[in-house]
């Protein structure tokens, strides 16, 4: 059964930044796409990031352009989020997806593999 764990989560002020990590268990799991998604206390799930495993292309909110980057280490086999210049406003938990064979669209949010999630807090 494959699992996705995060890591990297945390607490920093406005304007700081944060690297997210996830990893894949068995590592030989090869989706079509992975991303992550963010759910803050009494909002909808929101798509953030995706890449495109194959391609390599990616796709981001327009809330995050410019500011967050989705990558694949493959020295370390995970996929990190990369993510500057915070605001509060992107305080949440982050969850890694997975989508195995399709993928459809970010804000359709339809992985079938989902982390546990990390906490991102970001003061003001």
């Amino acid at each position: 059964q494959v699992r996705l764990v995060e890591s990297g989560g945390g607490s920093v002020q406005a304007g700081g930044s944060l690297r997210l990590s996830c990893a894949a268990s068995p590592d030989t799991y090869r989706p079509a796409c992975m991303g992550w998604y963010r759910q803050a206390p009494g909002k909808e799930r929101e798509g953030v990031a995706r890449i495109y495993l194959r391609a390599g292309s990616t796709v981001y909110a327009d809330s995050v352009k410019g500011r967050f980057t989705i990558s694949q280490d493959n020295a370390k086999k995970t996929l990190d989020l990369q993510m500057n210049n915070l605001r509060p406003e992107d305080t949440a938990m982050y969850f890694c997806a997975a989508h195995s064979n399709f993928c459809g669209s970010l804000a359709a949010g339809n992985a079938d593999i989902w982390g546990r999630g990390t906490q991102v807090t970001v003061s003001s």
